[in-house]
């Protein structure tokens, strides 16, 4: 037996009308981290072992400190959206939204200390 009305199944919305935007997010979001990651990987694992001055040029490049903030960014907000369905899923009252701001703060908190550094070492 379907519990969604004709109007819903067009719309793609559940009952909470943002299940489907979730997943979407999630999704994209996972695969463009799937494109990035590898490459931010091999540049830092390339950048071990180098003196300081060497990584700071290496993190000084645009393209490298573009990469850097995509992953940041992207990386930590996939992370915030995903800890947010799993404390959904798991607590209720609030429990659940004492978590849920911490995990967006830290979240949040990540992403200005990552972009702080990385505008520091590419000025």
């Amino acid at each position: 037996m379907r519990y969604l009305t004709d109007r819903k199944r067009a719309l793609h919305d559940g009952s909470a009308r943002s299940g489907t935007a979730h997943h979407w997010f999630m999704q994209v979001s996972a695969f463009g981290l799937a494109l990035i990651v590898p490459a931010f990987v091999y540049i830092v694992g390339s950048s071990l072992g180098k003196s300081h001055d060497e990584v700071l040029a290496t993190f000084s490049n645009p393209l490298v400190a573009i990469l850097t903030a995509l992953v940041l960014v992207v990386g930590l907000v996939h992370f915030r959206k995903g800890a947010q369905m799993m404390i959904q899923d798991y607590w209720q009252g609030v429990t659940a939204k004492v978590m849920i701001m911490s995990v967006t703060a830290i979240a949040y908190a990540l992403i200005a200390a990552g972009l702080f550094a990385l505008v520091r070492i590419a000025l």
